[in-house]
């Protein structure tokens, strides 16, 4: 009698446990994966960041002044309809008139500086900068706005060595209502500002990523939280000065 040949299979429960086995194994290797396209990510921020500043510097030399933030989302800079009167600057009994201010904050203009519109993670860069070094056909007035002595215009909106930024870039803060930018600080003169709103730019922020997005003229940036993954860079005035020196359009 001839022994009947079968073909062997997996059971049930053999299927099972190779099942289980697999999701053990994605599950630890999922996290890990996820991680390391996390930092790939931010590395390549970091990069685009560097590139924004770069082109900031250049569109400086080129045009005398840095560009405004773009607030239409249209990729070029946005000027205010309504003058602007910075006083005391450079010194007491000055004052710069800016006919054509800055819009506010808003992103980076990046069809004009030639950079991606869109960080590592999908975001929009943001763009803040100090507004005596942007803006068009500004006046400067050796007395309080237009009531003293005018010393020069410049229709295109050249800065000069004299100039201070206005915006301060902290460690951190509880509370950006009462302590907005508390030392110690970063950097408290910084002329520009380009942020990064991290992997979750489309959840609520934090108090401190708040303080990023609000408009005003202090800043947050540290190392990676679970409340903080926004990734800053600023741009000094000696930084800037430097180059405007080196390629001969300053002073």
């Amino acid at each position: 009698m001839s022994k009947q040949s079968h073909n062997a299979g997996f059971s049930l429960v053999e299927m099972a446990v190779v099942l289980a086995i697999v999701a053990l194994l994605l599950g630890g290797l999922l996290p890990m994966i996820s991680g390391q396209m996390e930092q790939q990510h931010r590395s390549e921020t970091r990069k685009q960041l560097n590139e924004i500043s770069s082109a900031l510097v250049g569109f400086a030399v080129t045009n005398g002044r840095l560009p405004c933030p773009d607030t239409n989302n249209d990729g070029t800079e946005d000027f205010s309809a309504t003058a602007l009167t910075i006083n005391n600057i450079p010194n007491t009994g000055q004052s710069t008139q800016i006919l054509a201010p800055c819009n506010g904050g808003g992103t980076v203009p990046y069809n004009q500086l030639g950079t991606p519109q869109t960080d590592g993670f999908g975001g929009t860069f943001m763009y803040n900068v100090s507004p005596v070094f942007a803006g068009k056909n500004v006046k400067r007035w050796g007395g309080t706005g237009a009531s003293g002595t005018l010393l020069s215009t410049d229709t295109n909106g050249r800065f000069l060595l004299t100039d201070t930024g206005t915006m301060d870039v902290c460690l951190g803060t509880n509370n950006k209502d009462t302590t907005p930018c508390p030392t110690p600080r970063l950097v408290d003169n910084a002329v520009a500002v380009v942020l990064s709103r991290g992997p979750d730019w489309a959840r609520p922020p934090s108090i401190e990523e708040t303080e990023n997005t609000d408009n005003d003229t202090d800043f947050i940036s540290h190392d990676y939280s679970p409340a903080f993954d926004d990734l800053v860079t600023w741009l000094s005035p000696n930084i800037l000065f430097n180059r405007l020196v080196a390629a001969g359009k300053l002073p």
